[in-house]
């Protein structure tokens, strides 16, 4: 989009009375459908976004968000000059920020990151202990929402930078492989079954003592099997889960309360095992390794904060490789 369709989308309007706040305004109610979202998107008060958008619907001469039932929904004028008026913004956005230096220790601004509780347990608290000492005045938000949205929220910018597994992306998706993990498995402390087999902690699990122990297993969508599965069905052997949660910290919380044994990443695993008085161990066969990668619009590259917070969060996540288990060493 050119900064002529923006013109375009906005020519039956009285160009006097239009302004970019305004258009700012429009945009985080096309993101949000929420006055009170999307006042604190852009900052202002939900009394102030309602009087914004009384004087875009004067200017317009069209209703833009009509309520049905508890939310608001575009009308058919607002969706036409959405993405004209938001590309026009971005470009504006990135001429500016080109053109500006960025300082950390004064910016104010808000970030937003997709991210599992995975994510969240490992980045969130080093980032906010960065941010108090070095940007105090920055706000980040971690969002959870399915992988299978973050290409389009990193398109309309519902967020600012995504940190997934790393997958198939549009070419227009800058990414950075933050570190490389695998999977391994926790056990209650002196976890009976375990000590009863001669095994200690750090240990490979032998497949048929793998498979006697009931399971917790990690699973968005309920699913009863994951990667360690098809390996022990390839030796005629199946695993019994017991139980299914949809995030990791609620694995480990499991294992604990329950003296289930279940399989999570390598650097989660050792962050919550001493919490919750868990012991780690090798699972029976190796998964294959796991790449964490930084994601962003790639029209953020010459973003001077944007960068700063990528660099940031690569500096905090440059984890070891671990792609073979604790203790041992990565494969060549």
């Amino acid at each position: 989009m050119k900064l002529n369709d923006f013109v375009g989308a906005i020519r039956a309007m009285n160009f006097a009375a239009v302004d970019l706040n305004l258009m700012r305004v429009f945009d985080a109610m096309m993101l949000e459908l929420n006055t009170t979202r999307a006042g604190e998107r852009v900052g202002l008060s939900q009394p102030a976004v309602s009087s914004a958008l009384g004087r875009l619907r004067h200017i317009t001469g069209d209703q833009l968000f009509v309520r049905e039932g508890n939310r608001m929904v575009p009308t058919a004028r607002a969706r036409e000059i959405a993405e004209p008026i938001r590309a026009a913004l971005r470009q504006i956005e990135e001429a500016l920020s080109a053109a500006s230096r960025f300082e950390p220790e004064t910016a104010t601004g808000t970030f937003r990151i997709i991210g599992s509780d995975y994510v969240s347990a490992l980045l969130m608290p080093p980032l906010a202990g960065a941010l108090r000492l070095r940007a105090p005045r920055l706000t980040v938000q971690m969002l959870d929402r399915p992988n299978r949205d973050l290409v389009s929220l990193l398109s309309d910018g519902t967020a600012d930078l995504a940190v997934d597994s790393g997958s198939e992306t549009p070419d227009w998706i800058s990414r950075r492989t933050l570190f490389r993990s695998t999977m391994v498995t926790l056990a209650r402390r002196g976890d009976p079954a375990l000590a009863a087999a001669g095994l200690a902690p750090g240990d490979r699990i032998p497949p048929e003592v793998f498979c006697s122990l009931p399971q917790v297993l990690m699973s968005m969508d309920g699913s009863l099997t994951g990667t360690v599965d098809r390996v022990l069905a390839d030796q005629g052997l199946a695993r019994q889960v017991a139980v299914t949660v949809p995030h990791f910290q609620s694995v480990a919380l499991t294992i604990a309360a329950s003296g289930l044994i279940g399989n999570l990443p390598v650097h989660f695993a050792e962050r919550v095992a001493p919490l919750f008085g868990l012991e780690v161990y090798r699972p029976p066969f190796d998964p294959p390794p796991i790449d964490v990668v930084l994601y962003w619009h790639k029209r953020h590259d010459s973003d001077a904060a944007r960068t700063w917070l990528f660099g940031l969060i690569g500096e905090l996540m440059s984890f070891d490789d671990r792609s073979s288990g604790p203790g041992q060493t990565p494969p060549a």
